[in-house]
């Protein structure tokens, strides 16, 4: 089955640097668009970054400059470095697979596997 295993998360200071990745198994990785999310408690998800298969990314407003999402095909890996963190990025980060057709956005309802999340903390 589908499956997909966040790592990397943790603690830093702002103005720090983190890289989260996200091994992906039980599907052809290659083929389809990924995206990295984030949520606060109580706030909604919130898209963060999307790759497609041609490796054409994405990114929210507040993260261009500071984050890169990229993927490795070989590894099945999806990667987001982020650079220059803020306490506003402290969150739960999840990455997810959209496993059908049509553009790669960011809208959480258009992924359809979701991994465990694993928690970036700013301060």
């Amino acid at each position: 089955h589908v499956q997909l295993v966040e790592s990397g998360g943790g603690s830093v200071q702002a103005g720090g640097s983190l890289r989260l990745s996200c091994a992906a198994s039980g599907y052809t990785y290659s083929s389809y668009c990924m995206g990295w999310f984030r949520q606060v408690p109580g706030k909604e998800r919130e898209g963060v970054a999307s790759i497609d298969s041609y490796r054409v990314t994405r990114y929210t407003d507040s993260v261009k400059g500071r984050f890169s999402i990229s993927r490795d095909n070989a590894k099945n890996t999806l990667y987001l470095d982020m650079n220059g963190l803020r306490p506003e990025d402290t969150a739960m980060y999840y990455c997810a697979a959209k496993l059908t057709g049509g553009y790669c956005l960011t809208a959480s309802s258009d992924f359809d596997v979701w991994g465990q999340g694993t928690q970036v903390t700013v301060s």
